[in-house]
């Protein structure tokens, strides 16, 4: 299943930047994620952390991401390992001087096929409104320098 969300955030992208790539704060800005652990030296291309998910809004799943892109500051991509599988994709497009359009994406599948696509599904609309929150945290974050 596929899940894109954007905004404009009032700052250029090299703040957006510094915001969602600092892993550790992440949680604070997204409402589905309870913390993040970054596992190993590696904080950038080839890093992994494990990650404590909510499932709406109770933590239920601990996953693996792993960094498999990494250019700052326009563009980042993690795949999801274990109860979740796929990718996810942050870029982050300047607008002017002062503000970059972020375009987060999802493609996300889970198993048991049949049952991962229904249950993905019937989760669909939670997650759209999880990720508009969590750019409109971003945004704030971002904005307030």
């Amino acid at each position: 299943m596929r899940f894109e969300q954007a905004a404009v955030i009032g700052a250029p992208p090299e703040r957006v930047w510094s915001v969602v790539s600092d892993w550790e704060r992440q949680a604070s800005w997204m409402p589905d994620v309870s913390r993040i652990e970054v596992r190993g030296p590696k904080r950038e291309l080839g890093a992994s952390m494990t990650v404590r998910t909510k499932v709406f809004g109770i933590p239920a799943a601990t996953d693996l991401v792993r960094v498999t892109v990494w250019e700052p500051p326009r563009r980042l991509v993690v795949d999801h390992v274990g109860v979740v599988t796929g990718t996810g994709q942050w870029r982050l497009d300047p607008v002017d001087e002062r503000s970059t359009r972020f375009t987060w994406i999802e493609e996300i599948r889970m198993m048991p096929p049949v049952l991962g696509s229904i249950a993905l599904w019937l989760y669909a609309p939670w997650q759209r409104w999880m990720l508009r929150r969590s750019i409109g945290n971003l945004k704030r974050i971002a904005e307030s320098g």
